[in-house]
């Protein structure tokens, strides 16, 4: 029995609260400070535990965060070809040659489709994709707030080969670092640069450092992009894809890998904690 496995299991078997500061002290192996937080996965985790603003209650609803990144001039968003709950509905959609399928309220469930679906092996696929994990296991508010849906929509990049995802981390407005992933669904790797593309010896979460690549053609358009989507908020991550030059939407989010992937070193967790202004909790608390 791997004990990486049963740890987490025997965690998540707590109470909310005793559960996230657990989870936080196994995966980022030191003890949490989420009464005064100062670091970024501290700042993460007191939103988790507080935040119940207005202002995040839609970030986490695929549906709603493709509304709101229309209205960003030069933001190509993905083109929705379905929505539902009854994947069988699909047979009688005019799906094109690749497409995707994911939850609208859940995070890391996807499956790449080509032409009309297998329609049982899909429905037998999906069949736990509505349940609301993060919103129950994590506790992570805006999710609650989600409309439990599927959607199939546009697949962006070529067929197979998914693209380098540019994840910009926006404080009112400031990039202050990007995250790219390369390799998602096959050899993982994870690298951080800063806003000039000068690379950052950091490892974040359990992936490896990818190797240094140039900056996207359009970064310019990128960052001015990702700055507007995270301009009304304290802090965001607004995540996009270059494809032939041209800035595409992929999601934004709230919450970080949930405030549990680890940064080594752990300096950088705090210089970008101190790019953050959280808000007072009198603000914050409204249930």
């Amino acid at each position: 029995m791997n004990i990486n496995s049963v740890i987490p299991a025997l965690i998540y078997k707590l109470p909310h609260g005793p559960r996230r500061r657990a989870l936080f002290t196994y995966y980022n192996r030191r003890l949490p400070q989420f009464r005064n937080p100062v670091a970024f996965n501290d700042k993460i985790n007191w939103r988790i535990l507080n935040d119940r603003r207005p202002i995040l209650e839609w970030t986490c609803d695929k549906l709603a965060m493709k509304e709101y990144a229309a209205k960003v001039p030069g933001l190509r968003v993905p083109r929705t070809f379905w929505v539902g709950t009854d994947v069988r509905e699909l047979a009688d959609v005019d799906l094109p040659g690749h497409w995707v399928l994911k939850p609208n309220h859940r995070s890391g469930c996807i499956f790449f489709g080509h032409g009309q679906p297998d329609i049982p092996s899909l429905a037998g696929m999906v069949e736990k994709w509505l349940a609301p994990v993060e919103a129950e296991q994590l506790r992570e508010w805006a999710y609650s707030k989600s409309r439990p849906l599927l959607l199939a929509e546009e697949l962006l990049g070529k067929p197979g080969s998914p693209p380098a995802d540019y994840k910009f981390f926006v404080f009112e407005g400031q990039v202050a670092a990007v995250q790219v992933d390369t390799d998602r669904h096959t050899s993982h790797r994870r690298r951080l640069y800063l806003p000039d593309w000068q690379p950052l010896e950091v490892t974040y979460g359990p992936y490896p450092l990818a190797p240094l690549e140039p900056a996207p053609a359009n970064l310019a358009e990128m960052l001015a992009i990702a700055s507007q989507l995270g301009l009304p908020f304290d802090f965001i991550r607004a995540d996009l894809y270059s494809i032939d030059n041209e800035t595409c939407f992929g999601e934004v989010t709230p919450y970080a890998t949930s405030g549990l992937d680890r940064f080594v070193p752990a300096s950088f967790d705090a210089e970008l904690g101190a790019r953050w202004v959280l808000p007072p909790v009198a603000d914050a608390v409204t249930n």
